[in-house]
Parts: structure tokens; C-alpha cells; sequence
């Protein structure tokens, strides 16, 4: 079984500040991480490896930087790396990274066919949650979202039982492999490199491929050529100047809280008693 985790590396988002005056993201001095999210994707591949065998392939597109996000990974236990880069994908929105992606993993296939993509459910930079679909679309795999376990896989139907975190409770899906999974966070925990995957990944010869050894010819679709997204403004939410608060209960009684809750919110919002009392008559 061949698994190919996407993962992206992000700058700290508990570090990032907005410019007062651009109103840009200021990533100068901001340390990159990989994805959170995109750590479950990889140690669930890995648990896969683990119960099955096969091999892990991590794949990132960004700029010569990102190949420490691709060493920690196999740090980890992931088999191979590819770093996509080049500065033709400068600017890349989502449209144009999924191509970029696609094509790179479409290139991977012909070396070695490719059962499972792994994705994170969105990125913390981004929040789009857009790029694992596309990559599903443009590869026409199976696409499973908001994965939150993996129940069971048959090699001999080529089948894989999930089970989905949905709306309205958890969905137990059956599809066809090959696939792509979105997995969920808290789905699982990252574990510990060990010391031997450590020297490995450090002596690790890093594949990087420019867009040509991706196997991309029309520059129109990838960079900020192939990306029709516009980003009219970014702004940090304005502090609030209204403080907390402070409510006194005569003891830790929920129902006197609850009593005294409702008043302040009944004083404060008329209509919401009356409404309450509308339709509960």
C-alpha cells in the first residue's frame, strides 16, 4: 500500500500580527511550522503502514525553506519527500496549488501507484479547506472528508470503511480505493521520532522538483497566473472596550445561576422573554 501525505508549512499563527497601516499579514520574524492539521493526516497514514505495510511519501509545494517541514516528517517515519518549488508558483491560491499538487502526485503514480492521499482538513493560514477536493477532482479519486477513523480497509474489494464526523452525528462510508481522505484533528496523536529515523532523515537525499520534473507545462495554471482569487482586505479584529461582566450568585446553585442569568439577559432583551413566552404558550 502506497500513501501520499500533502502537507504545507505555515507560519505560527499564535505569532502572526497584521500591519496597522497595509493591513497585511507580517510574517517577518514568524517561526513556520507544519500545518497542525496536517499531522493527523500523516500519523494516521503511518498507523496504516504500521497495521499494513507499504510505504509513505510526504509532498509539500513551497519555497526551498519548507524542505525542514519534509525532514521532520520523515523524522517521524515517512519512507520519501518531494518538494515541489519553484518560483513560478509564486502567489498560488488554492485552484492553482491543487493543480501544482496534482500533477506532482500524478508524476509519483508512474514510478509507484498511489492507494491513499492524506490531507489535513484545512490549513491554519489559509482556513479554505479546498485544496484535498481539489486534488480528489483533478485525480478523480473518491473524496472522504472530516475523516475521523479509518474502521477497516479490504485489499481484496478495494474498499475502505470510515467513519465521518458530520452535523448531525458520525457516518460510517464505504468507497472504492483509490482515495482521498481529509482527517480530522484530535482523530489521533503524533507520535515520537526515534533516533535511527532522525539520522535517516538528516542524510535523506531531498527530491525537488521545479515544474517541469512536476510534469507542468502551462505556466497559466499555476502561480498568480492560475489563481483568480482576490484578497480585497485582511484586518485584525477590533478589541472590544466593554469589559466582562462581574454576575453574584448567593451560592454555587445552578438553578440560582441559571435564575440569575436569565433576569440580566430579560432586562437587557425584552423581546427574547416575549418570544420565549410566545412560543412555549
Amino acid at each position: 500500500m502506497h500513501s501520499v501525505v500533502c502537507i504545507k508549512q505555515v507560519p505560527d499563527s499564535a505569532q502572526i500580527r497584521v500591519h496597522p497601516v497595509t493591513n497585511t499579514i507580517m510574517r517577518q520574524g514568524v517561526p513556520a511550522i507544519i500545518n497542525p492539521y496536517d499531522l493527523f493526516a500523516l500519523e494516521e497514514a503511518l498507523r496504516l503502514k504500521d497495521r499494513f505495510g507499504g510505504t509513505v511519501t510526504v509532498i509539500t509545494m513551497g519555497p526551498p525553506q519548507a524542505e525542514v517541514a519534509l525532514r521532520k516528517c520523515l523524522s517521524f517515519g515517512a519512507d520519501h519527500a518531494i518538494l515541489v518549488s519553484d518560483r513560478a508558483f509564486a502567489g498560488a491560491d488554492t485552484l492553482a496549488t491543487s493543480f501544482a499538487l496534482s500533477a506532482a502526485i500524478g508524476k509519483v503514480r508512474e514510478d509507484q501507484p498511489v492507494d491513499l492521499i492524506f490531507t489535513g482538513k484545512q490549513t491554519i493560514d489559509g482556513d479554505t479547506a479546498q485544496v484535498g477536493p481539489g486534488i480528489a477532482k483533478r485525480l478523480d479519486y473518491q473524496l472522504l472528508t472530516y475523516v475521523s477513523k479509518i474502521v477497516d480497509i479490504d485489499f481484496g474489494k478495494k474498499e475502505i470503511t470510515v467513519e465521518r464526523r458530520a452535523e448531525g452525528g458520525v457516518q460510517l462510508l464505504k468507497t472504492a480505493v483509490p482515495c482521498l481522505i481529509t482527517m480530522l484533528e484530535g482523530t489521533n496523536e503524533m507520535r515520537f521520532g526515534d533516533m535511527a529515523d532522525m539520522f535517516r532523515a538528516a542524510r535523506y537525499p531531498l527530491k525537488v522538483w521545479d515544474r517541469v520534473a512536476a510534469g507542468i507545462e502551462d505556466v497559466a495554471k499555476i502561480g498568480l497566473k492560475g489563481s483568480p482569487t482576490v484578497v480585497g482586505k485582511v484586518f485584525a479584529p477590533k478589541p472590544r472596550s466593554q469589559r466582562a461582566e462581574m454576575i453574584e450568585v448567593h451560592d454555587n446553585d445552578p438553578q440560582d445561576l441559571v435564575v440569575t442569568l436569565l433576569a440580566k439577559v430579560f432586562t437587557r432583551h425584552p423581546k427574547i422573554e416575549a418570544e420565549i413566552i410566545k412560543c412555549a404558550s
